[in-house]
């Protein structure tokens, strides 16, 4: 286990799901005071790669600059705003949903059928 693979494979994925995120905001912000740019954005979202987001913004920054410096101004924003919380609440909503799965298989493996009449051991 390359645990410096892992967590840079992870670090990966949270940029780009920022990304994503402040991607969300500004559309939901172009919306309001700038309809066409947003519609813009929104198309050039679905048709680009956002899984990716240094990719994305790549492609972003070739096409609208104004708007590629915009979001990676959000992330930024984001980033700074929520990575004191992440390390504490991965860990628990991990160890929450750990248990919360093996108390539905211990529930399951133990669940009596009342169909069937008891054993005698």
């Amino acid at each position: 286990m390359d645990l410096a693979l892992i967590a840079k494979a992870t670090t990966k994925t949270l940029i780009s799901y920022l990304t994503y995120q402040a991607v969300r905001v500004i559309l939901a912000q172009l919306y309001e005071t700038d309809p066409p740019t947003g519609l813009w954005l929104n198309q050039f979202s679905t048709t680009s790669a956002i899984q990716d987001g240094e990719v994305y913004l790549q492609e972003l920054m070739i096409q609208r600059r104004e708007l590629a410096l915009r979001v990676m101004t959000v992330r930024a924003h984001l980033a700074d705003e929520v990575a004191e919380f992440l390390p504490e609440m991965t860990k628990a909503g991990i160890q929450e949903a750990n248990r919360h799965h093996q108390l539905a298989y211990l529930q399951r493996i133990t669940a009596l059928d009342p169909s069937q009449p008891p054993t005698d051991s």
